[in-house]
């Protein structure tokens, strides 16, 4: 039984598509990989972050999740059971307000059941990813933030030739400080590398754990790997993120930043996290 609505017509175009890459972007202003070598080191929260931070500094943003094994997006922006509906040009992105300046797009909106496993060879997953990059109708946006998988796969190696033609702004990649995730960051780096991605910065993730009682700081997973890393390869250190109690419990990242908790990590966000993921030649910040 198939659990995909669109499943045969991905089959039907796949090998169009392989040909050429429609121009579904051409009126997006910048676009920014988040990348990481492992899994769990939180790279889909700091693509949230990113998206919301940048939303709420004025700009209209779309955040495309194409980790088709394992989409969360939809349920860290709290759309999780919205639909995707269709127009002329495309798909139409969920959108997470009424003004329409942040859109979601997602295989988790196209499944049936959202427990369903995406079970597909190499070939079928790069049509479906080719499909999400050209057409989805984003509209006017001056930022797309593009939540990759973990790894260095063919998924991968299908974004950066699909945006060849876009010139990417570049990659913020994530790890945590155990130094199993940073060999496998490291790898990430030399990807990055080798498709002459631009490498924005790293972003230390579960930098410790802060206690919401006294503000101490555990280092749990010890600490300083991200920051040794970006010196070993000469690359930007953009942040490290700590564990905070708000974002343990709530899973749900735009309810936290839209209700206000924690106003000071959300002001950290806007002043670090946006500022650095953006490149000195913009003009725009």
């Amino acid at each position: 039984m198939g659990y995909l609505w669109y499943e045969s017509a991905v089959s039907q175009n796949k090998i169009n598509m392989a040909d050429e890459v429609p121009d579904g972007l051409k009126s997006v202003k910048h676009v920014i990989l988040v990348l990481s070598g492992k899994g769990g080191v939180g790279k889909s929260t700091v693509s949230t972050q990113v998206a919301w931070s940048l939303y709420k500094s004025g700009y209209k943003v779309g955040l495309l999740d194409i980790d088709l094994c394992g989409p969360s997006i939809p349920r860290m922006m709290n759309v999780e059971n919205q639909d995707v509906h269709q127009c002329s040009d495309g798909w139409v992105p969920v959108y997470t307000s009424p003004d329409q300046r942040l859109g979601v797009m997602s295989i988790g909106f196209l499944l049936q059941n959202k427990d369903d496993a995406i079970v597909w060879r190499g070939p079928k997953k790069n049509a479906m990813i080719k499909q999400f990059l050209s057409d989805v109708c984003w509209g006017e946006l001056d930022f797309l933030i593009i939540d990759t998988p973990p790894g260095t796969s063919d998924e991968h190696i299908t974004v950066v030739e699909s945006l060849r033609q876009y010139n990417p702004d570049g990659a913020i990649l994530v790890t945590t400080p155990q130094g199993m995730a940073i060999t496998d960051v490291r790898r990430e780096v030399t990807f990055c590398n080798k498709t002459k991605i631009p490498i924005i910065g790293i972003i230390e993730n579960m930098s410790g754990f802060v206690c919401p009682h006294c503000s101490e700081c555990t280092n749990v997973f010890s600490k300083g790997g991200g920051e040794a890393l970006a010196q070993e390869c000469k690359v930007p250190f953009l942040d490290e993120r700590a564990l905070l109690s708000c974002c343990i419990a709530c899973e749900n990242w735009s309810i936290m930043l839209n209700e206000g908790q924690e106003a000071r990590e959300k002001g950290r966000l806007r002043r670090r996290l946006v500022k650095h993921s953006c490149r000195q030649d913009w003009d725009i910040l």
